[in-house]
């Protein structure tokens, strides 16, 4: 007697018989009845996503700007005009 192992004759089999491909003409939708997949992000995973894509911190800029406004000399009128246009800029764009 031999013995084939648990595939018999044939060899193993799926448990699932595979789909029969199908093709789509160019230019035709398929539509499916099946549901999909839905993924929701709550504000708190959008917020955390935003901050990694945030740019590196600059240490050595933030360090000479705080030497800056401790000396007095940071805040200017041409920077306030400046802060304040784009400040407005930002707002037009809402």
């Amino acid at each position: 007697m031999e013995i084939y192992g648990a595939g018999g004759t044939q060899g193993p089999q799926p448990i699932y018989p595979r789909l029969a491909a199908f093709s789509v003409e160019a230019g035709h939708t398929v539509h499916s009845s099946a549901p999909r997949d839905h993924v929701e992000i709550s504000p708190l995973g959008q917020m955390l996503d935003g901050i990694g894509q945030l740019p590196e911190i600059r240490h050595e800029r933030v360090d000479e700007i705080r030497r800056q406004i401790a000396a007095g000399s940071y805040e200017t009128p041409e920077k306030l005009e400046l802060a304040l246009d784009r400040l407005l800029d930002e707002f037009h764009g809402w």
